[in-house]
């Protein structure tokens, strides 16, 4: 799992990534077998291609807030948000020249 520094994130860093994440559709699903190495593996795998990704509770949803801060802290991202039964993640990708997504507070 990479372990990059991640930038710290302003409030309209995070209010442009959940405008950015809107269109997007849930990458992983977290389903009857949880929160799995093989699905943490899934994640990380997504955030290579990914810079931001959603991940959709099918099942438990009563847990998906302890779930989504886990999975930021062990995967080196930042939890940007939730809606419903859906969390967003931000984790800028390690090598500059494959950043696909520029925060407003990184523009010059």
């Amino acid at each position: 799992m990479t372990a990059a520094p991640q930038p710290v994130l302003s409030g309209v860093d995070r209010t442009y990534l959940r405008g950015v994440a809107h269109h997007l559709q849930p990458i992983v699903q977290i389903g009857k077998a949880g929160l799995t190495p093989q699905v943490l593996a899934a994640i990380d795998q997504a955030f290579e291609h990914h810079e931001l990704i959603k991940i959709r509770f099918v099942e438990y949803k009563e847990e998906k807030r302890q779930l989504s801060q886990y999975i930021a802290q062990t995967l080196h991202s930042e939890l940007i948000g939730m809606v419903g039964h859906v969390s967003i993640f931000y984790r800028q990708h390690a090598e500059p020249d494959k950043r696909k997504i520029q925060l407003p507070s990184q523009t010059p």
